[in-house]
């Protein structure tokens, strides 16, 4: 209002609004009664927040998230990250290495995604062991691969879809980034005392 109030006196509101009352009567009134033509937002109102930083995004499925999951030995998940559908596997993988409890893993076995000179430098460097498989295409492949330790990865997929299990993750009903965060949190920690004995 004391913004209103130094038009008030000089009268250009009581003006403005005498000539639209005018117009009411005698036919359809403008529907702009600013003093300027520019387009811009209403006084008060909150700026629109986009999807940008939701973690959504187009990839071949569709609109989806994509949940970049750090699992124990058993498959529990014990950290993650979210992503819009179309992010690449392979840039998100130091920052897995590096959250999650204050632990030190041995082995990071990661699909064929995550394979190049990089990444397996950056696992050693943290003093993990890299069992990625090669991609044929690769020059300079070791002879060797722990194809008995690769196995385990199927532990990672097993708890990955443990947490599909619950509706809200697979069908990601949460609008913001945050609640969904939140949801995926709840559905790691259930599956996580799942097999806790109570006494």
């Amino acid at each position: 209002m004391e913004a209103v109030r130094p038009l008030e006196q000089g009268r250009r509101i009581r003006g403005l609004l005498r000539y639209a009352r005018v117009h009411e009567f005698v036919g359809a009134s403008d529907p702009d009664v600013r003093f300027n033509d520019r387009a811009r937002a209403r006084i008060g109102r909150r700026r629109q927040r986009g999807q940008e930083a939701q973690a959504l995004g187009r990839s071949r499925g569709g609109f989806t998230t994509k949940i970049h999951a750090k699992s124990d030995a058993s498959g529990d998940i014990i950290a993650f990250d979210l992503t819009g559908g179309e992010a690449a596997d392979a840039l998100h993988f130091e920052m897995l290495l590096d959250i999650g409890p204050d632990i030190q893993p041995r082995a990071a076995i990661c699909d064929k995604g995550y394979a190049s000179k990089a990444k397996r430098a950056a696992a050693r460097a943290r003093g993990i062991a890299p069992v990625i498989p090669h991609k044929a295409n690769e020059k300079d492949k070791p002879k060797f691969f722990a194809r008995t330790l690769y196995k385990a990865r199927a532990r990672i997929e097993q708890g990955m879809g443990r947490i599909k299990r619950f509706k809200r993750v697979a069908l990601r009903c949460e609008k913001t980034a945050r609640n969904f965060r939140s949801i995926v949190s709840f559905a790691a920690g259930l599956c996580l005392i799942k097999f806790v004995r109570t006494a």
